[in-house]
């Protein structure tokens, strides 16, 4: 049921009107001018105004002035006998929704209150799923960038539209994929994840489509793969840039067809999946160079969904602090601390190139390593000071030089292993030495983290 208003001076148009509307299970109010308008929409939340153009003493353009700083969300539908292009333009521009000439048909009143009616629905839900979003899925922030991302989520969960994620290593890509899930008509089934750059070549198209027994060394019995698996659901396949040309023939016979062949069979397979994918790569670049195939790249791409960069949501820092400070609280039963104004000014100032990702890890360091109920800037990490000398000028002045150097070398180890994911293979070739010299150092300066023998492995 909405609330719908009527506003025209004469009386047998404002009956009309009810009539009309009142067998469509509304409440109706009445105004029989301008002043009255605006006191029924100050007093009542009205979904709907049919308001008329000509009136006297405050005609409808300045009643629809009026309404609108009462209530920007109402829907406003302009009447008029007398009604000019000039006058539609003008009430549009002032946030009008349509514009209706009399004589009111039946028929032209319950299309344009239905179609009204629907965008208000229809912008309630997308409000509703923002927020759903924002505390479901840990998508904290409100810059515009992140309104953006949440608006399209929104939009296109309910649908059965592929989507190309793109955005630089530790954006939340994965968490915008669960998300799409998690709000669509999929939700209840199966969301299966696929970390293409993590899966070796020789095996990722038995991991995507299974394989038959004897199929390739140690196939010792028919297995699915993860399109089957996803059936019914979503599959994501996350760094889809750094696939095969040859399984990215067959991921595009999936996509167009929905079927495949398990690897070493013959049979047939048909599912039904909705495929989301994500890439930190430039795309239309790797076509440009041959690496990617152009048809499976516009198949893909039918939805991009951009997550910025940290560096250009920094407004949303201080929020993340927070969130992830509550985190660590509840997830580790460690005591809650504070970030000093100094502190957050310095991770406002850095560029953040591991994004949220290396966010979460500096938080989470500081509330086990801060001295303090309260972390200083100067507690943070030799990456976040702009050269070793600001470093050094902030730091205890009672250090020894092989002390301070060892502390911005520890610093830098550690901000380069959380940019790379502790990834001990790329944190060396980042910082130019050999893997086992890193091994040393980290061992050294009792660098550890459950996440180097997890990450071991991926190139």
């Amino acid at each position: 049921m909405s609330n719908i208003l009527i506003v025209d001076d004469e009386k047998n148009i404002r009956r009309s009107v009810e009539m009309i509307l009142q067998h469509e299970d509304h409440s109706i109010f009445l105004a029989e001018n301008g002043k009255e308008a605006v006191t029924v929409v100050g007093e009542k939340k009205m979904n709907l105004v049919f308001l008329d153009l000509l009136m006297p003493e405050m005609n409808g353009i300045e009643t629809l002035k009026q309404i609108k700083l009462n209530d920007p969300d109402v829907v406003i539908v302009m009447m008029s006998g007398h009604g000019t292009i000039e006058n539609a333009v003008e009430a549009v521009k002032l946030g009008a929704y349509d514009f209706i000439e009399k004589p009111l048909t039946k028929e032209k009143v319950l299309i344009t209150a239905k179609n009204a009616l629907e965008r208000v629905n229809l912008r309630n839900e997308n409000r509703n799923l923002k927020s759903e979003i924002s505390k479901q899925f840990e998508m904290v922030g409100e810059s515009s960038a992140m309104h953006d991302v949440k608006i399209q989520i929104a939009k296109i969960a309910a649908t059965n539209v592929r989507v190309l994620i793109l955005g630089e290593s530790g954006t939340g890509k994965e968490l915008v994929a669960r998300a799409i899930h998690e709000l669509s008509p999929r939700k209840i089934k199966p969301f299966v994840k696929v970390n293409c750059a993590a899966i070796p070549e020789e095996l990722i198209e038995s991991e995507l489509f299974g394989a038959v027994k004897g199929a390739y060394t140690g196939s010792v019995a028919d297995r699915d793969g993860k399109f089957s698996q996803a059936h019914s659901g979503t599959i994501f396949l996350d760094e889809i840039g750094d696939m095969s040309l040859k399984v990215q023939a067959k991921v595009l016979r999936a996509l167009q067809e929905g079927e495949f062949e398990k690897v070493g069979g013959t049979k047939t397979i048909k599912v039904d999946v909705r495929v989301l994918a994500a890439t930190n790569k430039d795309l239309k670049t790797e076509v440009q160079k041959g690496t990617f195939r152009d048809d499976l790249f516009f198949r893909l791409n039918v939805v991009p969904i951009v997550m910025p960069a940290l560096r250009q949501r920094k407004t949303d820092i201080p929020l993340l602090i927070q969130h992830f400070i509550k985190q660590c609280c509840e997830e580790s039963v460690l005591k809650k601390k504070s970030f000093s104004d100094s502190a957050v000014k310095l991770m406002i100032e850095y560029e953040w190139p591991g994004n949220i990702r290396e966010l979460r890890n500096v938080v989470e360091r500081m509330m086990i390593l801060g001295a303090g109920d309260v972390v200083q800037g100067e507690e943070l990490p030799v990456n976040f000071f702009k050269s070793e000398s600001t470093y050094i000028k902030n730091a205890s002045g009672n250090k020894s030089l092989k002390d301070l150097k060892e502390e911005v070398e520890r610093s830098h180890i550690i901000a380069v292993m959380e940019k790379n994911n502790w990834n001990v293979t790329r944190a060396a070739q980042e910082l130019d030495i050999e893997r086992t010299n890193l091994h040393k150092k980290l061992k050294y300066y009792n660098i550890t983290s459950e996440k180097i023998s997890e990450n071991e492995n991926k190139l």
